[in-house]
């Protein structure tokens, strides 16, 4: 196998509004606390050709995927179904377009960004050597906790201390998946990946610097230690998990959040430490287009729904201040368009989304635009044929939740208010129709005589 890596600063200027941690709160950036970026890595083996690249983004637009892909997609050749194009979900970066409200977008920033990702891909395939591809999963704990379980995040000094661990750690990733490429050539570390499920919310609505989060500042400072080579995150199951300190002051999140990317680092750093050769002789790729089901919400019941947000916005004496306000704000926004879409003839009952899968000899990774839930990864990586599995959310696109039948039965904000902040109806049975696609791509790139990019 070949495989080549490169990277690009994709840090927006100082000023623009930062994604994350609620509507509308005027959360624009300060300055710069650590630089993020667009890694890429590419691989080729007997004539095929794959790219996966990770930004330091909360998510990006299908539209932006796609664009990526197309500039790649010409610029090389390599088909789009081959290239992966995932984000980390910061929340200490800019809006790219995904989440109505959730920071002000910067257009400058958003048009430049495909090209950049784009170059990033093009780096990588220039960099294209003979390597070899070592792997470990090693612990990973003191990070997460499960949100759906532990409502809110326990005490700071508690969280703090080396020792301690969430009430239920089997509802979080214990593991990190550490892959290491060293260049036959050299004998150097030319990249390596570390793939783990945790929403990256370390910091707060009152932060203002950008960074990466855990993952991305932990990423950075493993490249400081090990120059030449670049180190890709790969965001797994995170809909349910959050780091063990959210929702702190400014002071607190921001030390915190060297102390958990610390956390995090020497984990990786095990990892990079105790990987195994794995042999890999061949790269597939598959990618479709999936349809999901979707809740059927009657016109006349969203039309009830909308004049219910209304009489909040237009109550008397209301204020701006009010959270609750500008969430109705939201809403109020995201449901007149699904109503004029509606009336216009869409279906809004089947919702469509890239489903893709990778596979590098025994590794496969498994991606979907969705902040998925740790039981449906568990699922899949239960029934997969792929020796090591990797089942990656927020991929080329970013559609809000995929909750599990358990949270799904509960309601709430991850299956209920999400959709509708982002512009869809409620999924239907996400749960098993998503594993149903993610194990129907295990078994293509599990065919040893498939390596095409099927369309549903």
């Amino acid at each position: 196998m070949k495989a080549g890596f490169f990277e690009l600063d994709i840090t927006p200027r100082v000023g623009v509004g930062l994604c994350g941690f609620g509507p509308y709160v005027n959360r624009y950036s300060i300055g710069v606390r650590d630089v993020l970026k667009t890694r890429a890595a590419a691989f080729e083996q007997d004539g095929e050709k794959a790219i996966i690249v990770s930004c330091d983004l909360i998510g990006v637009t299908p539209e932006i995927a796609q664009k990526v892909k197309q500039l790649v997609e010409k610029q090389t050749g390599i088909p789009a179904g081959n290239i992966m194009v995932h984000c980390t979900h910061t929340h200490s970066g800019p809006n790219t377009g995904a989440y109505i409200g959730w920071g002000n977008e910067d257009d400058p920033y958003i048009v430049l960004l495909p090209g950049k990702i784009a170059k990033a891909c093009a780096g990588a395939l220039g960099r294209l050597q003979e390597t070899e591809m070592l792997h470990a999963a090693v612990p990973c704990e003191g990070v997460g906790l499960n949100r759906e379980y532990d409502k809110d995040a326990p005490p700071l000094e508690d969280v703090l201390r080396d020792d301690w661990r969430p009430a239920k750690p089997e509802l979080t990733d214990t593991k990190c998946h550490v892959l290491k490429f060293i260049h036959k050539t050299t004998g150097k570390m030319s990249g390596f990946m570390a793939y783990f499920g945790c929403h990256p919310v370390v910091c707060c609505r009152l932060t203002r610097y950008i960074h990466g989060d855990y993952c991305g500042v932990a990423m950075n400072n493993l490249e400081r230690e090990n120059p030449g080579a670049v180190g890709l995150f790969l965001q797994g199951a995170q809909g349910d998990v959050n780091s063990c300190v959210v929702h702190k002051p400014e002071k607190e999140a921001l030390l915190a959040l060297d102390i958990i990317a610390a956390r995090f680092a020497n984990s990786v750093r095990h990892g990079l430490q105790t990987a195994k050769p794995l042999a890999v002789d061949n790269i597939k790729c598959a990618d479709v287009m999936q349809d999901f089901s979707s809740k059927e919400i009657p016109l006349s019941r969203i039309k009830e729904m909308l004049a219910e947000k209304e009489a909040i916005v237009y109550a008397d004496g209301v204020s701006d201040e009010n959270e609750t306000v500008r969430m109705a704000v939201v809403t109020v926004l995201t449901l007149r368009c699904i109503i004029s879409r509606i009336e216009n003839g869409e279906d809004l009952l089947t919702q469509t989304a890239e489903i893709q899968g990778i596979r590098l000899g025994p590794v496969e990774f498994l991606s979907a635009p969705l902040e998925i839930m740790q039981a449906i990864k568990n699922e899949v990586v239960a029934a997969a044929k792929a020796p090591v599995t990797l089942v990656m959310g927020i991929t080329n696109g970013s559609m809000g939740y995929a909750p599990d039948k358990t949270a799904a039965a509960r309601g709430g904000y991850a299956a209920d208010v999400v959709p509708m902040i982002v512009g869809r109806m409620p999924f239907l049975d996400i749960h098993s129709e998503l594993v149903q696609a993610f194990l129907e791509i295990d078994s293509i790139l599990s065919n040893s005589d498939c390596t095409c990019s099927p369309e549903k």
